[in-house]
C-alpha cells in the first residue's frame, strides 16, 4: 500500500472533514487543511501538533467558491510541503428546498458549492498530480448521489451525482498513470448537517465511527466504497430499483 504522507482536506473545519483530520494526524500524516472558518482550523492544528508533535499541519482560510483562490491555496500547500500526495475534495453545502417553491438562491449555492467548486478543487489537485506524475485524489460525494432525491433532498443530490460523475471521468482519463482516483460516497455520519435534521434522520453512524470508516476506505484507495460499507453498499443496490413512490417515503 502506497503510504501518502501530505494530505489536503477542504472543509476541515467541521464534520467529516475535522474528524478525517483527527484520524490521518493519528496515522502520522502531514496535513494542510482549508476551511471558511480560519480561526477553527487554527485551533485544530495547535491541537493535532501539541497531540502528534512528529507531523506538520498547515492552514488556509478557503471558500471553494472562490476558484481562482484555490488554485493559490493548493500551489501554497504543495510549497509548504513539497509534494502533495492525496487531496481530498471535501467542502460542500447541505441547503435545499423542493424545486420550484421559491428557494432557487439556497438551491443554486448548493449546486455551485458542492459540483462547480468541487471541479474547481479536482482541477487544482490534477494539474498538480499530473506535474508529479504522482497522487491521490478523493471526492467526497454522498449516498443520496445514488439516484434523484425528493424535496430538500433534490438539488444536493443532483450535485452529489455530478461530483461523482466527475471523479468517474478523471479516473477514466488517468487509468494508465500512477495517479489514482477515489469516490466516496458516505451514508448518513452525525454531523453539522445532520444535527439539523432534529434527530429525523435514520441509520446515522457517530461521527468518530463515521471518520474511522472513512480513513479506512479512502486508505484503500479503491475506485468507489460506501461509507460505513455496511449498510449503505447494500441499500445502494436496493435504493436504485425502488419504485419512486416508495423512494419518497423513505427519502
Amino acid at each position: 500500500m502506497v503510504v501518502r504522507k501530505n494530505i489536503v482536506i477542504t472543509g476541515a473545519s467541521s464534520g467529516l472533514g475535522e474528524g478525517m483530520a483527527r484520524k490521518f494526524a493519528a496515522l502520522g500524516r502531514n496535513l494542510a487543511l482549508c476551511a471558511r472558518r480560519r480561526d477553527r482550523l487554527d485551533a485544530l492544528a495547535a491541537e493535532l501538533t501539541d497531540r502528534y508533535p512528529g507531523i506538520r499541519v498547515v492552514v488556509r482560510g478557503l471558500d471553494v467558491t472562490d476558484h481562482d483562490r484555490v488554485f493559490t491555496v493548493f500551489d501554497e500547500f504543495r510549497s509548504e510541503l513539497g509534494t502533495l500526495d492525496r487531496v481530498i475534495v471535501n467542502a460542500g453545502l447541505g441547503k435545499g428546498q423542493p424545486v420550484g417553491t421559491g428557494y432557487f438562491t439556497a438551491n443554486r449555492q448548493t449546486v455551485e458549492t458542492n459540483l462547480v467548486a468541487g471541479l474547481a478543487q479536482c482541477e487544482a489537485a490534477v494539474s498538480i498530480f499530473r506535474e508529479q506524475n504522482a497522487g491521490h485524489l478523493v471526492v467526497v460525494s454522498s449516498f443520496s448521489a445514488v439516484r434523484g432525491m425528493p424535496r430538500n433532498m433534490t438539488a444536493y443530490a443532483a450535485s452529489k451525482a455530478g461530483i461523482a460523475t466527475l471523479a468517474d471521468g478523471i479516473r477514466a482519463d488517468l487509468l494508465t498513470t500512477p495517479i489514482a482516483v477515489t469516490t466516496v460516497l458516505p451514508g448518513y455520519i452525525e454531523s453539522e448537517m445532520t444535527r439539523r435534521s432534529s434527530g429525523r434522520t435514520p441509520l446515522l453512524a457517530s461521527a468518530e465511527a463515521g471518520a474511522r470508516a472513512l480513513v479506512k476506505a479512502i486508505e484503500r484507495e479503491p475506485a468507489r466504497a460506501y461509507v460505513p460499507s455496511w449498510p449503505w453498499t447494500p441499500l445502494s443496490v436496493l435504493v436504485k430499483v425502488l419504485p419512486t413512490s416508495w423512494l419518497r417515503r423513505i427519502a
